[in-house]
């Protein structure tokens, strides 16, 4: 899918250039031999002046299942499939999934190409101070950094929830329906869940790399599994459809018109899905050869989730059933449309059996998700963007992780799900701001490559001839899905129906652009890129330019 460089270039990318100088509070300044660096760690100091403080842990099987994990397919679609549903019926969720998925396909190929250029764990974000003019910097990477961790908040807000809604789904099977949860209840599970979350990403990354590698066999085997046995028995229990159903019906339930514009609502659940790409970018830092091994992880990971989503949804609509109705899976007394196929196709021990298997895998996105998240509110606070810069910096030198940015990630985790107290219907405006938030902070800085190419360097993994109209489509893409997400979904609009996610994307703007006026226009001058470089002999004939523009400091790197 992507050109590399030859092995000779890209060892003379990553070669030793002596030493570095990182500057810290108070202006001490530590001296960084890079010779006694692995070659990931001495590009991260010489080309990105970031002290490597993580260990790298991560090959190519733990990355890819990493990446597997963070859309969470077989239990991400369970926990959407009712958008497509009411919006457009079965058509809705087949062929929105394939035009949608093509769209996520080129903002994942993009995010890759930035990935391999720029791997440090700010992600994206910090791309900006590569790509866009110097007096841009601040305020395009401001903006960049504060959608991303909106997104990325929601994103794991949203699976906490779904993951509590399946857990208590598959103990209203087990009673025979007799316990059916309340939103109060739900809300309850949702806090506990999160809170082991975030005891999990307490741990090492050497735990967190071997609980991840095995994990994508776990969901490919559940995914196989399940979706034979509803294949094979859908019409022994009467809910099986012809495929001129599966294709071609259209049913609006939405009260939109017209139809055609109802229908792409069902886009949310492919996007829901196929996002957070940049997740793998928050753990370079933990990856070997992270240029190579995230770029690759990302585009093959959404690929699988873009192929086998599609088909999966597929299975769903030839054995669901009837949609509405008394009887209907809409009308689901447990609100999971999906764990309501499972039970009636499979049974009871069937049903509670794959509707478990859904909450461990999205339990498996939440862990790997916080972990993201964590190491992003780590970046940022490394390049001063938050509040308290200086507390989410610190590494619990037991585990190596960054806990207090872990655990400030769980609180605003369950705090956003609180609002489900209120209003259930604005937690699906979380899921709706999570697609939107995310995939801005990811096309504004595409959209940078594309304005100034001059600025940018390719890595190993990128798309040659192909990029800039990847690029461009993506960045099309995300400005056309953007108007549908932030629509309510469903008519008359009252406080009850409306679409939240316009509220919670306001806020946090409204939110950063306050606390930039009142601080950030004063001291962030955008990603550091503070590295002094002292060349070795074997060096001296760099050309003064390049050494220029590694000596370049936009700022302090906290220690």
């Amino acid at each position: 899918m992507a050109d590399q460089l030859a092995p000779t270039e890209l060892r003379q990318r990553k070669q030793s250039v002596g030493t570095v100088e990182l500057q810290g509070p108070g202006g001490v300044v530590r001296t960084v031999n890079l010779e006694e660096m692995n070659e990931a760690d001495r590009a991260l100091a010489a080309e990105f002046g970031y002290k490597p403080v993580f260990k790298r842990e991560f090959g190519y099987l733990s990355s890819f299942s990493f990446a597997v994990s963070i859309s969470g397919l077989f239990s991400t679609v369970a926990t959407t499939f009712s958008y497509p549903l009411y919006a457009g019926g079965s058509a809705s969720a087949v062929w929105c999934w394939l035009i949608s998925g093509a769209g996520c396909m080129c903002i994942a190929c993009s995010v890759s190409e930035l990935v391999s250029a720029y791997p440090t764990c700010g992600g994206l974000y910090y791309t900006v101070s590569r790509l866009a003019p110097k007096k841009w910097v601040p305020s395009i990477s401001w903006v960049v950094g504060w959608l991303n961790l909106l997104g990325q908040v929601a994103g794991v807000a949203s699976s906490e929830w779904g993951a509590a809604a399946l857990l208590l789904a598959a103990v209203s099977m087990g009673s025979d329906f007799t316990y059916l949860p309340t939103v109060g209840q739900t809300v309850g599970v949702m806090a506990g869940l999160t809170v082991i979350t975030g005891l999990v990403n307490s741990l090492s990354t050497y735990w967190m790399e071997k609980m991840t590698k095995t994990y994508v066999i776990f969901h490919v085997l559940v995914l196989v599994t399940c979706c034979i046995a509803l294949l094979a028995l859908s019409k022994k229990a009467g809910t099986n459809h012809t495929a001129e159903f599966v294709f071609t019906d259209v049913d609006n339930t939405s009260g939109w018109t017209p139809t055609g514009w109802s229908f792409m609502f069902g886009f949310l659940s492919v996007s829901w899905t196929m996002t957070d790409y940049d997740a793998t970018a928050h753990i370079t830092e933990e990856i070997q050869d992270p240029e190579l091994k995230a770029p690759w992880a990302i585009s093959m990971a959404m690929l699988f989730t873009y192929v086998a989503g599609w088909l999966f949804n597929i299975v769903l609509c030839f054995t669901m059933g009837d949609i509405n109705g008394p009887d209907g899976i809409l009308s689901s007394p447990m609100e999971q449309p999906v764990a309501q196929i499972f039970y009636n196709v499979l049974g009871r021990g069937g049903g509670i059996t794959f509707t478990i298997c859904a909450f461990l895998i999205i339990k498996f996105v939440t862990f790997t998700a916080m972990q993201s998240l964590g190491r992003t509110v780590f970046a940022f606070s490394r390049d001063q963007l938050v509040p308290f810069s200086s507390l989410w910096t610190k590494i619990l030198p037991l585990t190596g992780t960054p806990i207090l940015a872990v655990w400030i990630s769980v609180f605003w985790c369950i705090a956003i799900n609180l609002i489900g107290l209120g209003s259930y219907t604005a937690i699906s405006g979380v899921f709706n701001v999570c697609a939107i938030a995310l995939d801005w902070s990811y096309c504004i800085p595409i959209a940078c490559k594309l304005l100034w190419p001059g600025n940018f360097r390719a890595g190993p993994w990128h798309l040659g001839k192909m990029s800039k109209a990847v690029n461009i489509y993506a960045c099309l893409w995300t400005a056309f899905v953007s108007v549908i997400f932030v629509m309510p979904t469903a008519l008359p609009t009252t406080a009850d129906t409306m679409n939240y996610a316009v509220v919670y994307l306001a806020a946090i703007l409204v939110f950063s652009g306050i606390y930039w006026v009142v601080r950030g226009k004063k001291f962030y001058t955008g990603p550091l890129v503070e590295a002094d470089i002292h060349e070795d002999d074997s060096q001296a004939d760099r050309s003064s330019d390049e050494v220029n523009q590694k000596t370049e400091k936009y700022g302090q790197v906290l220690e």
